[in-house]
């Protein structure tokens, strides 16, 4: 496999991995919200547990086809980077 081949298989992985941290920081951030807004309107019924369970499982499906955790950055995208590439040579 030629090497930049091998750079951009790479690359894209370290891009899945940060779009997955970028929706689970987003789930949290809105289902946090909607909760706030559910128990200061309404707290007899809980209608919040509804997006966040149908979300949830996309978050889930979304982590698993990932499998990976690290902190976000240029660092951390170029040491992901390297790690994917040692693994296509293999």
């Amino acid at each position: 496999m030629e090497q930049d081949e091998i750079y951009l298989r790479a690359k894209k992985k370290v891009e899945n991995l940060k779009s997955f941290y970028i929706h689970l920081t987003v789930y949290v951030l809105v289902n946090l919200m909607l909760f706030l807004i559910n128990i200061i309107s309404d707290p007899s019924y809980l209608w919040f547990l509804y997006p966040l369970g149908g979300w949830g499982i996309g978050v889930a499906i979304h982590g698993f086809t990932t499998l990976s955790l690290g902190k976000l950055g240029a660092e951390w995208e170029e040491r992901k980077i390297k790690e994917y590439i040692e693994k296509d040579k293999v």
